[in-house]
């Protein structure tokens, strides 16, 4: 989910109209599934959260296809093409980061929440100042990723349409937000969510066919892939390139030190940051039950799992039969390993299901995450902090369209002028704002009984404002050669990714401000949470209507 990355136009592959024409239908069929779904949206509650009425198995799909974003499909394959095994290692942290959301959140979370994450962080604290400290993190965590994949769009036209000049790349941008805008506005959460169950079937489906295809061209033999790839590494132009094993670590976090250091604290991001991100969060009531919410992670992280295993095979496969010069000489750079190999096996058709799969997921994530931070607001902030709870279901849902389409807009403009950077560190970003901003204040509601809205408000703030600082000043903005902002040099933090300071800080600052707080908390409210997390006895009137 980190790894897309812009590159200067080189080449295309396939056919630019087969691609475009693949995408348009499954576009066209998702519409007339969200309209479909649209007909019972006027509550809160059903747009927001589709009324509690998915099943834990759709629900895991959906949420398989809420967290396989584009990034994922084409990064990690492209990552394990071109460094091996240290591309795997993503791969790794983002299946082990749900072991974290199963065992300490999803259904905690779901016993204690209606709509919101801030729902959860103001059950027995203050709720005007946590409200709003939630949501301002939500909206951070969101605008970040949306960036990040709007922008990646761009880089996907490069390679896929043949649409070079920043202007069409901008339109394809315009477009992809556009439709956003449109899925949300009409379908809300359970169109959206239909529309991330089409898009994780596709992808996982387009993903296994793809494997099958390179495992039969190697007679099934896992070793003779990686064999394959690095005899094709071996023998690459790139002195830095031929030296590499691609079976054993060290190959992008080898060598110094500071390197090795980056890759824990990425991982560390990674790992804690997907039980702390708000899209993914939401997702947790959007079924019925505390049970559902449980059985909806474990058929997450089996098709989660499945699909990473699934690019395992894919970058070795793309760096046997591609190759790794090939593959950073292309429009995308390493991103375009996946697509690159689609066209190798099965030609144009395989390679214009692929890249309108990779479509799809930036159309189908994009929504996921607009309709998450517009909810945010109209929930947190309209309704619960400026009119103080007193506010009906129809206004409520009349807000948050319209901080859909503010948000959507923003995102494009955003989106536009980011197209041709580095956008790579944004999602990291958004993964440590996550981790350091939300994990310590929802573990710290839900399993510390003294927790105060002193401890919330350090804990969310202090790790919001020391990641965002730490990334400014960062290896990621300036002062290298893949920074954002190549041509300057301001950096003083030497870590790309700021988990390993941020994350701490912020589990250090929620404890010292609770210990350090004279709040007299409600004991009622803290002992009501503590039994309603663990049996679910209450939650009821909760979802009640």
């Amino acid at each position: 989910m980190s790894l897309l990355a812009q590159a200067p136009a080189a080449e295309t592959v396939g056919s630019p109209l087969v691609n475009i024409s693949i995408f348009s239908v499954f576009v066209i069929v998702t519409m007339v599934v969200v309209i479909r779904a649209s007909k019972k949206n006027s509550t809160s509650a059903e747009f927001f959260t589709a009324g509690g009425g998915f099943s834990g198995p759709q629900n895991g799909v959906a949420i398989a296809g809420d967290y396989l974003s584009a990034a994922s499909f084409l990064g990690i394959a492209g990552a394990i093409a071109v460094y091996g095994y240290d591309g795997f290692l993503y791969s790794i942290g983002f299946l082990v980061a749900w072991l974290v959301a199963l065992l300490l959140v999803a259904e905690m979370l779901r016993n204690t929440g209606r709509f919101t994450m801030a729902d959860v962080l103001s059950f027995r604290l203050k709720q005007g100042p946590v409200r709003t400290a939630a949501a301002l993190s939500t909206l951070t965590v969101s605008l970040f990723y949306l960036l990040a994949q709007m922008a990646g769009a761009g880089g996907l036209v490069a390679l896929l349409l043949d649409i070079s000049d920043r202007t069409g790349q901008s339109i394809v941008i315009a477009v992809v937000g556009v439709l956003m805008i449109v899925y949300v506005l009409v379908g809300g959460m359970k169109g959206t969510t239909w529309v991330q169950i089409i898009k994780a079937a596709l992808l996982i489906t387009g993903a296994g066919l793809m494997t099958i295809l390179v495992l039969a061209k190697f007679g099934f033999n896992i070793s003779t892939i990686i064999g394959s790839a690095q005899d094709m590494v071996s023998g690459s132009a790139s002195e830095a390139v031929a030296a590499r094993d691609v079976a054993a670590p060290g190959a992008q976090y080898g060598g110094s030190e500071t390197s090795k250091l980056n890759f824990i604290s990425l991982g560390l991001a990674l790992v804690l940051g997907t039980a702390g991100l708000p899209h993914v969060l939401m997702r947790f009531y959007t079924v019925p039950t505390a049970k559902e919410a449980r059985r909806s992670v474990v058929w997450a992280i089996a098709l989660i799992g499945a699909f990473y295993l699934f690019t395992l095979v894919l970058g070795y496969g793309a760096a046997a039969i591609v190759g790794p010069d090939r593959i950073l000489a292309a429009a995308g750079g390493q991103n375009s390993a996946a697509p690159l190999l689609a066209f190798e096996l099965g030609g144009v058709i395989l390679l214009g299901v692929i890249s309108a799969v990779a479509f799809a997921t930036i159309l189908a994530v994009v929504a996921g995450l607009t309709i998450t931070a517009s909810a945010s607001f109209a929930h947190d902030i309209y309704a619960s902090v400026i009119k103080k709870g007193e506010v009906d279901d129809r206004k409520q849902v009349q807000v948050s369209r319209i901080t859909a389409v503010v948000i959507g807009l923003l995102a494009i403009g955003l989106g536009i002028l980011a197209n041709g950077q580095n956008i790579a560190f944004l999602v990291a970003l958004a993964f440590a704002v996550a981790a350091a901003a939300n994990l310590p204040t929802i573990l710290y509601s839900l399993f510390w009984r003294r927790f105060t809205t002193r401890g919330a408000l350090w804990s969310m703030y202090g790790g919001l404002i020391s990641t965002i600082v730490l990334i400014i000043f960062s290896p990621a903005v300036s002062g290298s050669k893949t920074a954002m902002i190549p041509g300057s040099d301001f950096a003083w933090f030497p870590l790309s990714n700021p988990g390993i300071v941020s994350i701490p800080l912020a589990f250090l600052l929620g404890a010292i401000g609770t210990l350090t707080s004279k709040d007299n908390e409600s004991k009622e409210k803290a002992a009501e949470m503590e039994v309603r997390s663990f049996t679910g006895v209450g939650v009821e009137k909760v979802v009640a209507h």
